[in-house]
């Protein structure tokens, strides 16, 4: 239930870039979260982001303004009757794609209202629905969800070029930059602040660390990295690198365990199993790999093997692949028999493709399953309790954005954001980090992250900053209730660790 205030430009009726002016819509609304009714403000809208610029003349360096860059899309939520709104923690939330759009996290599991979608084995049918997100996160700190350039509703305004915001250090500094401004409008300067990113909003929010403290000054209590991919030398094999090969082994072990493929070991407890694939990916499985070709016959026989034991694949398939399991070959080969596929975002979805005899599956069965309640529920979400009018598409998740997307900083080697979060920690070493895993996530397994988090070089006093949880479900954990629920309660101390 909610009331609407309006301050807004005339809505955008077509897909053209937006004029450069604000448009903001403010609702009241109540819900429950945690079991209590709670009270709460909405501000649905854009900011124009601007940059300045200098005047050329006889007076050079003198300053002209400011030039509009980009309408950026957010949801904001602020809990009504507290005493001291200005020093309330506040978490700043995105996903990841990189050409992904927000709702995930706000619609899944921080935002005060959930998509109502079913999970693997027991999916709604469409319409699908809203309800109370009785996992809100809104109880510990107020919460702004933004949508970077060409994702959402944010555009590149008239006359600025969309191309300009599609790359690795622009994408930093653009959501960095709303993030100063929204902090500056709003007077939240002396509130506890907190990032949120999902997936490649895992690699912004490390991005993110260094640039808001070295470029505006503004520290973080508290990061959230949920399925994080920091190093992506961790999950891009190439001939040359099969450090991938051995930190996707145990989530291939999860997802064959979960879908009973595992024979003799089937009946093993999910983590004990997982201890043991791990202990030997890292010790007899990666002597193997860098043996190459100078590994004996009898020893290659053993790692085949066990490689079956553990991943429910044929000996014979394991031995034409040269004991390399590429995650997309995976996800077609697994259920084979079964003439079905796993997901690479959640491996607990299964999906059927016309050729059951291909090389790879013909769609990620997991994606397939969110994409339709997301978006439903937050075109309906927007209008109808929100009052925000736009007939721009709203991106949930724009390819072209990421066919477009620049590594230019990084050419020539892997994206590794690792370093700069290495360098926000020290600098600032109030700042704490938790890391949320999914068992059945093959998009950024947990064994990759936790490889990436224990080469970070950091002070032993400094360890302790860094947290993590672990789930039996995907890369968007919080589709699976019971994990969703886990999730809110170590966020919860997560909160309580971060907060002075």
């Amino acid at each position: 239930m909610g009331e609407k205030s309006e301050d807004h430009i005339p809505k955008a009726t077509d897909d053209q870039a937006p004029v450069a002016a604000d448009c903001l819509v403010e609702t009241q609304r109540r819900g429950t979260i945690a079991g209590r009714e709670v009270r709460y403000t909405v501000t649905a809208g854009t900011m124009v982001l601007r940059e300045e610029t200098e005047k050329k003349g006889d007076q050079e360096g003198e300053s002209e303004g400011a030039k509009a860059r980009a309408s950026v899309f957010f949801v904001a939520y602020t809990l009504d009757g507290v005493a001291d709104q200005a020093r309330r923690p506040i978490t700043f939330s995105f996903n990841g794609g990189p050409g992904s759009s927000s709702v995930w996290l706000h619609l899944g599991v921080l935002g005060p209202r959930r998509v109502v979608m079913g999970d693997a084995g027991g999916l709604l049918p469409p319409p699908y629905g809203l309800a109370d997100n009785d996992c809100s996160i809104l109880d510990l700190c107020d919460l702004v969800f933004i949508d970077p350039v060409s994702t959402g509703f944010s555009r590149a305004v008239t006359g600025e070029k969309p191309k300009d915001f599609l790359g690795f250090k622009k994408d930093i500094e653009s959501v960095g930059d709303f993030i100063r401004l929204f902090t500056t409008r709003y007077q939240r300067w002396l509130s506890p602040k907190f990032l949120a990113g999902e997936s490649y909003g895992t690699t912004r929010s490390a991005g993110l660390s260094s640039y808001l403290q070295e470029r505006h000054g503004l520290y973080l209590n508290g990061i959230m990295l949920i399925s994080s991919i920091l190093d992506f030398g961790t999950v891009h094999a190439n001939p040359g690198n099969d450090l991938p090969y051995i930190l996707y082994l145990p989530t291939y072990a999860a997802t064959a365990w979960y879908h009973r493929a595992l024979g003799s070991l089937q009946e093993r407890d999910l983590r004990s199993l997982l201890d043991e694939v791990e202990a030997f990916a890292t010790g007899d499985y990666a002597r193997a790999l860098l043996a190459g070709s100078r590994l004996e016959p009898a020893q290659r026989a053993r790692i085949v093997k066990r490689l079956a034991a553990y991943t429910g694949l044929s000996a014979d398939y394991l031995d034409r692949v040269n004991l390399r399991i590429e995650i997309m070959r995976f996800t077609k080969e697994l259920l084979r028999d079964r003439k079905r596929t796993v997901g690479r975002l959640d491996s607990r979805f299964t999906g059927m493709d016309r050729d059951s005899g291909g090389e790879t599956f013909d769609f990620d069965p997991s994606l397939a399953a969110i994409m339709g309640p997301y978006s439903a529920a937050f075109n309906a979400y927007v209008r109808g309790e929100l009052g925000y009018e736009s007939d721009l598409p709203y991106e949930i998740l724009n390819g072209k954005t990421n066919a477009a997307w620049s590594y230019a900083e990084h050419e020539n080697r892997y994206v590794e954001v690792a370093e700069a979060l290495r360098k926000a920690l020290c600098s600032n070493p109030h700042l704490k980090v938790f890391v949320a895993n999914g068992y059945y996530d093959l998009a950024t397994p947990y064994f990759a992250t936790e490889y990436t988090f224990s080469h970070l070089s950091l002070d032993p006093a400094l360890e302790a900053n860094i947290g993590m949880g672990y789930y039996e479900a995907g890369h968007m954990m919080y589709v699976h209730e019971a994990s969703l629920a886990k999730l809110k309660a170590d966020i919860a101390a997560f909160f309580a660790r971060s907060l002075p």
